[in-house]
């Protein structure tokens, strides 16, 4: 079975990477979709522990 050419390349990951940086973003990880060959960049809010439906409705109504 002949390989697929593959969707992103190293120098696209590398590039993203670099933007980001530059940007100020702080990166914890980067995931690449194999389907569409996007490329994901997560920082550390993202990967932080969900809120609790309690916690998000108190920010929402700005209760204490």
């Amino acid at each position: 079975m002949p390989r697929t050419p593959a969707s992103f390349k190293q120098g696209d990951v590398t590039r993203a990477l670099r933007g980001a940086v530059a940007a100020g973003i702080q990166v914890a990880r980067i995931e690449i979709d194999p389907r569409t060959g996007h490329i994901i960049i997560l920082t550390p809010q993202v990967l932080g522990s969900p809120i609790a439906p309690y916690d998000a409705w108190k920010a929402v109504r700005n209760a204490s």
